[in-house]
């Protein structure tokens, strides 16, 4: 079992549990069709995202595999949440594990991503124990191919149309990265 103590602070940012006082900030997120464009799912409305938000708060620790943590990102000078970072415990045997985010567009290009996914890839070593670190992405998704080239992850494999999403064939790009590799980073 791993619980994280909260809030997971980075220079610019806190990382906790969702509140049902999210809930407008989360909707102004996945509201939006430009933020779910590489997503599996579409633009929610507010009772879609009240849904969403109901799961997110039970998910604040990882009792067993094939469960995640989804934590609210929020700029800790000012108390705004831009969006959630996930963590995903895939395999307990294989010690092997997950990160996702997700960002409000008004707050990209300022490397918020890349501290999200800093953080979640600490909680994944240093908490989790975990070995092995993934981060699949719509191989449209440059931009979130630069914020796992910057964690140091790798690009390890391109699959060409592998996944059905929104009434097209998409590529999958999965980046990866070792405990060991990590570690000789810091």
């Amino acid at each position: 079992m791993f619980k994280p103590s909260y809030p997971i602070r980075t220079d610019r940012l806190l990382l906790r549990p969702f509140t049902l006082g999210d809930l407008d900030a989360l909707h102004a997120v996945q509201s939006l069709p430009e933020v779910t464009r590489y997503l599996y799912w579409e633009a929610r409305d507010r009772e879609q995202v009240r849904e969403s938000l109901e799961a997110k708060l039970a998910q604040t620790a990882l009792l067993d595999e094939g469960q995640a943590l989804s934590l609210a990102v929020e700029i800790a000078a000012t108390g705004e949440v831009i969006g959630d970072g996930l963590l995903f415990w895939h395999s307990r045997t294989h010690r092997a594990g997950e990160i996702g985010y997700v960002l409000h567009p008004d707050h990209h290009g300022r490397g918020y991503a890349t501290e999200v996914g800093r953080a979640l890839l600490e909680l994944g070593f240093d908490g989790l124990g975990l070995h092995r670190v993934t981060g699949r992405i719509d191989g449209r998704n440059t931009a979130s191919a630069r914020v796992l080239e910057r964690l140091g992850m790798r690009r390890e494999a391109h699959l060409v149309e592998n996944e059905w999403v929104k009434g097209e064939w998409t590529d999958e790009v999965v980046y990866a990265i070792l405990r060991r590799e990590w570690q000789a980073r810091r």
